[in-house]
């Protein structure tokens, strides 16, 4: 029994060996997961720098406010 078990594939069009075509749904998940990526992470690098020019502001505005009570 030569081969016994083997299992033959062929290669069709430039995808990998014995892989079917992907449907609709499975390319626009991975679409949504490719684009979610970057969104997430440009996010958390913008919200980071708001808040820390927040944070770092605080004591420059603290100082510029007039002081009320007519001294």
């Amino acid at each position: 029994m030569i081969g016994a078990g083997r299992t033959t594939m062929t290669r069709t069009e430039g995808r990998g060996v014995g892989e079917e075509p992907s449907t609709w749904g499975e390319l626009l998940l991975s679409f949504a997961l490719v684009a979610a990526v970057p969104t997430v992470v440009g996010g958390a690098v913008v919200l980071t720098l708001v808040g820390l020019t927040v944070w770092l502001t605080t004591p420059l505005r603290r100082r510029r406010r007039p002081r009320s009570g007519g001294r």
